[in-house]
């Protein structure tokens, strides 16, 4: 899966390198380095519809702001930006005039190296900025994001992004971990994007680092929150993160529900 992110301090583990290439299992946050050639981005953003960004914001002050947690090397976080603005593949260099004018696009990962990757290969480098930064760090995440709405005179973003990203939240910083991010992102999203890994994928991942010979993840058996990902992920974003679900865009060919929700708050953080 697809996102990077770890405790305060902590960097991705070192690829072992062997006969096969990288061990996928040493990526304990997520990071992998080839993680698009797995799950291609248009298995996720062929679910979505055109002119998605113009039903949800059909009056608002342009342009918008998108945040993009866990954006590994770049590859869907160009691939949603090209689909949500209505560029095709063939377009992405150079960028049309006025695609900027429509989306801003924050991505972040943990991982530093990947991050220099899609730095170096985005098409659109004056609309999507690529940022390394763990999520889960207060005192690095706080200013940071504050700095970044600041440009802008905002208070929070239009939509966010977690693909494949809430699984090594979880895995990484307990069900108590999960419960923070996703009040996180409830409170700097109008729009939030959740692609969560079914629970067959937690038993992979904790196999994949038993093989290695390394420790479990720390939580992995500790987890009261398991099963039903998607239900208990939509559970807590409408129970607890005072969102609804708005809809869900169906699953990809690797059994994962790409969900819609909306912020229910009277004056939600993100619509200035």
């Amino acid at each position: 899966s697809r996102p990077a992110r770890g405790s305060s301090g902590k960097m991705a583990a070192p690829m072992s390198r062997g006969s096969r290439g990288p061990e996928p299992g040493a990526a304990p946050y997520g990071n992998f380095p080839n993680y698009s050639r797995f799950h291609p981005p248009e298995g996720r953003v062929s679910l979505l519809p055109q002119g998605l960004l113009r039903s949800l914001f059909p009056a608002a002050p342009r342009p918008l702001l998108g945040l993009d947690v866990g954006c590994n090397s770049g590859e869907l976080s160009v691939a949603l930006y090209q689909h949500l603005v209505g560029l095709q593949e063939s377009n992405s260099s150079p960028e049309p005039p006025g695609a900027g004018k429509e989306l801003k696009l924050l991505c972040c990962d943990i991982d530093p190296e990947l991050i220099r990757r899609a730095q170096q290969s985005s098409p659109f480098p004056a609309s999507i900025s690529f940022a390394s930064l763990d999520i889960m760090d207060s005192g690095a995440r706080e200013p940071f994001l504050s700095s970044y709405l600041e440009r802008f005179g905002r208070s929070s973003f239009d939509i966010g992004f977690c693909m494949s990203v809430t699984m090594w939240i979880h895995l990484n910083h307990g069900d108590r971990g999960l419960l923070e991010f996703l009040a996180l992102l409830a409170s700097l999203c109008t729009f939030l994007l959740v692609e969560p890994q079914p629970w067959k994928c937690y038993r992979a991942a904790a196999r994949r680092l038993r093989r290695l010979g390394r420790d479990d993840f720390e939580h992995f058996r500790s987890l009261r929150i398991n099963g039903d990902m998607a239900e208990s992920v939509t559970r807590i974003l409408t129970q607890e993160c005072s969102m609804e679900l708005v809809c869900s865009f169906g699953s990809t060919s690797w059994d994962r529900s790409l969900l819609l929700f909306k912020s229910t708050s009277a004056d939600p953080k993100g619509s200035d």
